[in-house]
């Protein structure tokens, strides 16, 4: 198993321990590759969920971009139901997750077909 593997299954770990959640591997996986070489870096590799900026830059360049979803307040409320399930309190919010939980909120696995 490579470094990518040991990450996928980490996130996957996170997904059932602290979200409660049975991981869909394939979309895990898939997301976890569209977040390219930042899951090796461990700023980047993680969301400051309490920074304003953050939250805007998930919202523009995951939902808006990626995902295509149109500019509303709902993106921003997805995005904080997702960060409550992950729970604020928890220090390490992987970026992999928190998007493959934003991949099955807004519906869009579609987008990783």
């Amino acid at each position: 198993m490579g470094k990518r593997d040991d990450l996928i299954a980490a996130y996957a770990e996170d997904l059932k321990t602290k979200c409660k959640m049975t991981p869909d591997m394939a979309l895990l996986t898939k997301v976890t590759i569209g977040c390219g070489p930042s899951i090796y870096d461990n700023d980047a590799s993680t969301v400051a969920a309490s920074q304003a900026s953050e939250l805007e830059t998930i919202k523009t360049n995951f939902l808006m971009k990626k995902l295509g979803l149109a500019d509303s307040p709902k993106l921003l409320e997805g995005i904080n139901a997702v960060i409550d399930v992950y729970g604020r309190s928890e220090r390490k919010k992987y970026r992999a997750v928190v998007y493959y939980m934003l991949v099955k909120q807004f519906g869009k696995e579609s987008a990783y077909k």
